[in-house]
C-alpha cells in the first residue's frame, strides 16, 4: 500500500514537472515572431505599403514608387531617387485612399533612404485614425535568409515577390547594400523587404545590371541611423 502511495506520488510530480516546461516553453516561443510564408507576410503587411507618386510643380508625375509605413501616426520610408526633386508628394494607401501633403522629413543620398510623413487622417466622429505599420528589424540580415518584397508596380496593383538574401553587406559604388534575390519591378523601390517574421528589414533601392535576378536593398539600419538624426 505504501509503495502505491509513493509511485502514485512520484507521477504526479512527474507530471507537474512535464506541465512546467510546456508553460515554459510557449510562453518563451510567445515572445518570438512567428514564421510566415508569403501568404501571411502580405496579409499582415500589405495595408502599410503604398503607391508613391512625385510630382513636379505643374503637377506632372516626375517619378513613381512605392513606400511603407513606420509608425502609427504616419512616419514612413521610400527610397530618396523616387522622391528627389519633387515639388509635390502624393501616397494613394492599400484601401484607396489618396493622401496628399505628404513631406519629405528627411534623406540621405548617400544610401538612398528617405524619410516621409503623412498626413494626419480623421474618421466619420472626428477620432485620429491610426496607420497600418510595419516594425523595424533590430538584428542585422544573414546570409541565405529568406525575404519577401512588395510594391506597386502599378497603382492599384501591389505585388509581392520571395526570394532569399544574397549578401547581407556588399560594398556597390562605395556604400553598403543589401542584395536579395526577391524579385524587382519597376515602381517597387521605396517598398519593404520583409524578414519570415514579418519585420522590415530593408528598403527596395534598384537592380543590379552586372547580376542578372540581384536586387538592391537598403539596410534597415540606415534607415535607423536616419531616423535618429
Amino acid at each position: 500500500m505504501k509503495r502505491t502511495i509513493q509511485s502514485k506520488l512520484l507521477l504526479a510530480c512527474i507530471v507537474v514537472s512535464l506541465l512546467s516546461c510546456i508553460v515554459l516553453f510557449t510562453g518563451a516561443g510567445a515572445q518570438t515572431p512567428a514564421i510566415q510564408n508569403a501568404e501571411g507576410i502580405y496579409e499582415n503587411a500589405g495595408d502599410a505599403v503604398f503607391y508613391l507618386r512625385a510630382l513636379r510643380s505643374d503637377g506632372t508625375v516626375l517619378a513613381v514608387g512605392s513606400g511603407v509605413v513606420i509608425s502609427a501616426d504616419g512616419e514612413a520610408a521610400t527610397a530618396y531617387h523616387v522622391v528627389k526633386d519633387a515639388a509635390r508628394l502624393e501616397a494613394i494607401l492599400a484601401d484607396g485612399s489618396a493622401l496628399k501633403g505628404v513631406k519629405l522629413l528627411r534623406y540621405d543620398e548617400l544610401t538612398d533612404a528617405a524619410l516621409l510623413k503623412l498626413p494626419a487622417r480623421v474618421d466619420s466622429k472626428g477620432k485620429i485614425k491610426l496607420y497600418s505599420m510595419l516594425l523595424i528589424k533590430e538584428t542585422a540580415l544573414k546570409h541565405g535568409e529568406r525575404i519577401f518584397a512588395i510594391g506597386y508596380p502599378l497603382k492599384n496593383t501591389p505585388i509581392i515577390t520571395e526570394g532569399i538574401v544574397n549578401n547581407p553587406k556588399a560594398e556597390i559604388n562605395g556604400r553598403d547594400r543589401v542584395l536579395v534575390s526577391a524579385q524587382v519591378a519597376s515602381g517597387m523601390s521605396g517598398g519593404p523587404a520583409i524578414d519570415e517574421q514579418g519585420r522590415l528589414a530593408g528598403i527596395i533601392s534598384g537592380s543590379l545590371r552586372t547580376m542578372n535576378n540581384i536586387h538592391l536593398v537598403i539596410a534597415a539600419s540606415d534607415l535607423r541611423q536616419l531616423m535618429k538624426t
